[in-house]
């Protein structure tokens, strides 16, 4: 078959269909599924693809794309918070395990660069198995789990520099390094961030204003390839362009709403990418070296798994079944070695068959990680104190605990209550101009985009959530994000802005706690002009909470009625002669009194 056309589109698509819940039935995991599946493809076995390298160029994208979104997620203050796990023990792992990995590739008969590209790259560990691992686990926000989240940022941050630098490697072995070409590389670096610290926020306020989804989706996409093709003008590599472009847009408004777009395309080129270096393993050769391959699995595993079990100890404070559990979660091989490789053997640091023997290592590596954690859990068994240690109050990286979708008048009101209580929030918003102003006056905490999307409130971070506020316009929206809410997130409360009384009991049965806009100032309203006309203020008080108790009672037994017309229209009319007979005495004793008032 060629490698191109609708039916190896088809193919590509069956095959990620029927192979990633196959294998993450057996908790082998999606990164797993796809390079078997390229294997299975590939020129070596089936032969359905006998020209991978066009399907490898396309699908990078999808790597560059990873970078983007791995950009989004660094803002400064998150980074800082975490400065000293992810600088100090994230970087002693992977310049411990960079130099003792290189070290034995060194003695394994490879060049000096070649080597220090081999260890760099092994020592990388995989971000998606790992984090599936602990969320599956429920181990995320134990003292193990977060340490590994730091070393696995450090490590994304470290692969940067390393894919930046394997091309520059590459020319100084062969033609020599001249200094053109760094000064080249770093005038394009620099016009990208200034470029875009100043010109990218801009774009995307424009883009927004149109209110259509789609352009912004291209604008996204826009920035993200335009980055990409910018960094290889100055002969590095392309994801290096879509990180930086990340970063810069890591603060910004639209941050969420970028990441939201970016996914879907991110996973199915992502899921192409190790397709397509499934493709290009070599079966064969690696049967007749099996021996040699399980040794290098067998390496990889006791170097890093020792080396993080002592980090884990110290400087990383963990007990010894914490610094069991780190080595165990991040021993593994990373996805990025596969692109690391890749790029190494395009420089011409490493031979094709290096490139298949280390790309099965880091791919066994991972096939045997689940196996690996299981069966130390077994040995390990949990103690009480790790069950119960979640994030049961506002964490020390201060995520958001609500999460505010509408930002007018009454949402506004509410995080205004949430920020002088130091209480952290999240607010999202479909109204640029509205969203500017916001952060004109200060306000940081609040995004651009639809929240009744699931990917943005994904993006935003929602899982953790601990309360909803609904309260943008819109009656169908306003419903159709509680329908989502309660879907996806039933262990958070909801508390929704309702228009009317209608509303209000639409958003009850949805299972939200719905607010009237206006009910409560209503009823101060009335409730200063009782004091005005002479009543006491602690009679007014108590009249209006009376008022209030009767008339939510009545909501809720109009709820019950609300698709009969004729039955709720008699409930209306016997609830206002109920209202007279209950403030009856009341109004005989105000009357009473007027004349001595006057």
């Amino acid at each position: 078959m060629d490698s191109g056309g609708l039916e190896l589109a088809l193919v590509f698509l069956l095959a990620a269909v029927l192979a990633v819940p196959l294998f993450k039935r057996f908790g082998l995991g999606a990164i797993l599924a796809y390079l078997a599946t390229g294997v299975l493809l590939g020129p070596h076995e089936l032969a359905l693809v006998r020209d991978p390298e066009k399907v490898l160029a396309a699908s990078e994208i999808g790597v560059v794309m990873l970078l983007f979104v791995i950009g989004l997620e660094l803002s400064l203050p998150r980074l800082k918070v975490m400065r000293k796990p992810i600088f100090l023990v994230g970087g002693l792992q992977v310049l411990l395990c960079g130099a003792a990995l290189g070290g034995l590739s060194l003695l394994g008969g490879l060049g000096w660069k070649a080597a220090l590209v081999v260890g760099l790259g092994l020592a990388l560990s995989s971000t998606a198995v790992g984090l599936q691992l602990l969320a599956e686990r429920k181990e995320l926000a134990t003292e193990h789990g977060r340490l590994a989240f730091a070393v696995l940022l450090f490590q994304d941050l470290a692969a940067i520099p390393l894919l930046a630098a394997i091309p520059l490697l590459g020319k100084a072995k062969t033609v020599g390094l001249e200094g053109s070409e760094v000064l080249r590389a770093v005038l394009l670096i620099a016009a990208l961030v200034v470029g875009g610290r100043y010109l990218l926020r801009h774009l995307f306020r424009a883009i927004a204003r149109t209110d259509l989804p789609e352009v912004f989706t291209g604008a996204a996409l826009l920035v993200v390839l335009g980055s990409a093709w910018l960094m290889q003008l100055a002969g590095l590599s392309a994801g290096l362009g879509a990180f930086l472009a990340g970063v810069l847009l890591a603060e910004s408004e639209y941050r969420h709403e970028l990441e939201a777009q970016i996914k879907p395309f991110e996973g199915l080129l992502l899921g192409l990418f190790f397709m397509a270096v499934g493709m290009g393993i070599d079966v064969q050769r690696i049967t007749a070296e099996p021996l040699l391959i399980a040794g290098g699995v067998a390496v990889l595993l006791a170097v890093k798994g020792g080396l993080l079990f002592a980090l884990g100890l110290r400087p990383g404070r963990l007990d010894a079944r914490g610094a069991c559990l780190l080595a165990g979660v991040l021993a593994l091989g990373g996805e990025f070695a596969f692109v690391v490789f890749g790029e190494a053997a395009r420089a011409k640091l490493v031979d094709g068959a290096t490139q298949d023997r280390l790309t099965a290592i880091v791919g066994l590596s991972m096939a045997l990680t689940p196996l690996l954690l299981m069966l130390a859990s077994k040995l390990l068994p949990d103690r009480p104190a790790d069950a119960a240690r979640e994030f049961d109050t506002i964490p020390e990286d201060r995520h958001p605990q609500v999460l505010v979708a509408g930002f007018g008048r009454f949402g506004q009101i509410v995080a205004r209550l949430l920020r002088a209580q130091g209480v952290p929030f999240i607010a999202i918003d479909p109204d640029i101009e509205q969203v500017n102003l916001s952060r004109q006056i200060g306000t940081d905490q609040i995004y651009y985009g639809d929240p009744t999307r699931l990917a943005l409130l994904r993006s935003a971070g929602a899982a953790r959530v601990k309360v909803f506020v609904v309260a943008i316009n819109g009656v169908e929206a306003s419903l159709r994000m509680v329908r989502l809410v309660r879907k996806h997130y039933p262990q958070a409360r909801v508390f929704a802005r309702a228009r009317d009384r209608r509303h209000a009991w639409q958003l009850v049965d949805l299972g939200a706690e719905a607010l009237r806009e206006t009910f409560c100032s209503s009823l101060e309203v009335g409730r200063e002009v009782l004091v005005a006309l002479g009543m006491d203020r602690a009679q007014a008080e108590d009249r209006a909470r009376r008022f209030r108790e009767w008339d939510e009672s009545l909501l809720e037994q109009q709820r019950l009625l609300q698709d009969d017309e004729d039955a709720l229209l008699q409930a209306a009319r016997d609830a206002r002669r109920e209202l007279d007979v209950l403030f009856e005495a009341d109004a005989s004793e105000a009357a009473a009194a007027r004349p001595a008032a006057d």
